[in-house]
């Protein structure tokens, strides 16, 4: 190897050169160089090293050989869970699917399944197949804008500690997006909007109650699930929207109890999730509950019953499990991906606790479609036993 002193000497050099420049010729006077010179040739002439010295001899045969030499992959960083096979989607890419993102960019309108980026949208969005009684395309849609005043830790919603004003026309752009589909069953959501007065809820309402005016005008009737945020625990602005005319009232719990300071924004609560619940049920006994508990953020399975015993002592009826799946670096941690058996466990268990409804696996969420056709039955049910009283 070329050593240290002799790199010092080959400066050296340099910086004993004098440069003069004028417009005709460049003149250069070089100092006392010929005593380093002579040096400078005895130590390179007793210097072994070639450039072999600089190079590895296994590169210089990949390349002789017109090899590719490819990088591997860097290591998986220690907190982050490789993702198990069962946890495949149906690309979003079908004729519906496009077809629904179309009339969506259209009307300018949000959806959940957009701004959460749910796995399931190829499916929802693109419906089933031929004779399949899931086979209508549907969306949630999300209204009061797309960015919430909240930074839940699982949550992949734009925040903003003031978004833009809510559009006073989205009300009819809903009901008619919803006309065009031909959907007889949608699911509302919306971002939560704390810096409002009233928090979003008599926007909300407003949203419901066109939903059902203007199909009641054409004749026909349309099943409206609304997922609403906790509106601070306000019971006033919970009964505004839950006697909107709404079929189904949803709120999400989220997780178990003991995780919620860490899942769930500091303005959320798991006490304040079931009072919401509680009181749909004070004010409006026709209206299914319902739910939804994350898996996979470090819960155990004694956790997850005595939620599950929560929520059914305020009647709850409809709850769904699902694989928290972490949206970016920014979010938490996978701790663990549930399998598809635990699953299927966690819904005989439900369902032997008295839910009326139980959707459980890795891909579900809150407002997901296969759901769908069980709540317009329930929903059906309750309204003939309902008619049935009133008759007597």
């Amino acid at each position: 190897m070329i050593s240290t002193r002799l790199l010092r000497n080959l400066n050296q050099i340099g910086c004993g050169r004098r440069y003069k420049s004028s417009a005709k010729l460049e003149e250069v006077t070089v100092t006392q160089t010929k005593p380093r010179l002579e040096a400078l040739r005895a130590q390179l002439a007793n210097d072994a090293s070639d450039i072999h010295d600089f190079t590895n001899d296994s590169d210089n045969d990949n390349m002789a050989s017109d090899k590719i030499v490819r990088r591997k992959a860097p290591p998986r960083p220690a907190n982050i869970l490789p993702k198990p096979s069962w946890l495949k989607a149906q690309p979003a890419t079908s004729e519906n699917y496009l077809s629904l993102r179309s009339t969506v960019r259209e009307l300018g309108l949000a959806t959940v399944c957009e701004e959460a980026k749910c796995p399931n949208i190829g499916e929802c969005w693109g419906g089933g197949g031929e004779g399949d009684e899931h086979s209508a395309a549907t969306a949630t849609i999300m209204i009061m804008g797309d960015t919430c005043t909240r930074g839940c830790s699982f949550c992949a919603v734009k925040t903003s500690r003031k978004p833009g004003p809510l559009d006073p026309e989205e009300p009819e752009k809903v009901a008619e997006a919803i006309r065009k589909w031909g959907l007889d069953y949608v699911v509302l959501t919306s971002v939560d909007r704390d810096d409002l007065e009233d928090q979003g809820s008599g926007h909300f309402r407003k949203v419901v109650m066109k939903l059902k005016e203007k199909h009641a005008a054409v004749g026909k009737n349309i099943l409206v699930e609304a997922l609403t945020p906790d509106f601070r625990g306000d019971l006033n602005l919970v009964e505004n929207v839950a006697t909107s005319g709404l079929d189904v009232y949803a709120h999400n719990i989220e997780t178990v109890e003991r995780l919620q300071r860490r899942v769930r924004d500091h303005r959320a609560g798991y006490s304040q999730s079931l009072s919401v619940l509680e009181h749909v049920k004070k004010v409006n006994d026709i209206a299914l509950t319902k739910t939804s508990i994350m898996l996979g953020l470090g819960e155990n399975d004694d956790d997850i019953r005595q939620t599950l015993q929560d929520l059914r002592n305020i009647d709850v009826d409809v709850v769904t499990f699902g694989q928290y799946l972490q949206p970016s670096k920014r979010h938490l941690p996978v701790k663990e991906y549930v399998t598809p058996e635990k699953y299927q466990e966690w819904q005989e268990e439900a369902e032997g606790m008295g839910f009326k409804y139980v959707a459980s696996g890795p891909l579900v969420r809150s407002s997901y479609k296969a759901g769908e056709f069980f709540l317009k039955n329930l929903i059906k049910e309750r309204e003939e036993n309902r008619q049935a009283v009133a008759d007597v």
